[in-house]
């Protein structure tokens, strides 16, 4: 299963929102220049999370974007979808979709792909925007553990 661009740069833009959580609202331009994104696209991005109520917008000259909630509330499943639609690496193990196929009942492919599937949801839906700005944070302890000045 490849995620498209979709998945990939709002989960960085939602990444940026959360680094910068409680410090106010971060314009488009802001969230585009620090995580490399095309500003166009993000407003398509963030629209729709909007839309599904994980960011929220505030106005004025001072505005912009912020989380809807805690960092630790919000699962990068939560994005994923919102972005991408269900999740699933192949069609007859979408959520309700069991119909899509006629060998449903006796196909041994579907066993592993709904394992998969089952694993990809585990791994999104037990990860939080604040357990990748700790694991972020770790990181950049880490490097700098290992800085040496001459």
């Amino acid at each position: 299963m490849k995620l498209s661009t979709r998945g990939r740069y709002g989960l960085r833009a939602m990444f940026e929102l959360a680094r910068h959580y409680g410090e106010g609202p971060l314009s488009i331009k802001n969230i585009a220049r620090r995580q490399n994104i095309s500003e166009h696209y993000l407003e398509q991005l963030i629209a729709a999370l909007k839309k599904k109520g994980l960011v929220r917008s505030i106005r004025g000259s001072q505005g912009g974007y912020i989380l809807s909630r805690k960092p630790g509330d919000i699962k990068v499943g939560d994005i994923i979808r919102a972005l991408e639609g269900p999740i699933a690496p192949v069609e007859c193990v979408r959520d309700n979709d069991s119909e899509t196929c006629s060998r449903t009942d006796i196909c041994v492919a579907r066993t592993v792909w709904k394992k998969v599937k089952d694993s990809i949801i585990e791994v999104l839906d037990t990860t939080t925007l604040e357990d990748m700005c700790n694991e972020e944070e770790k990181i950049r302890k880490e490097k700098e553990r290992f800085m040496y000045y001459i």
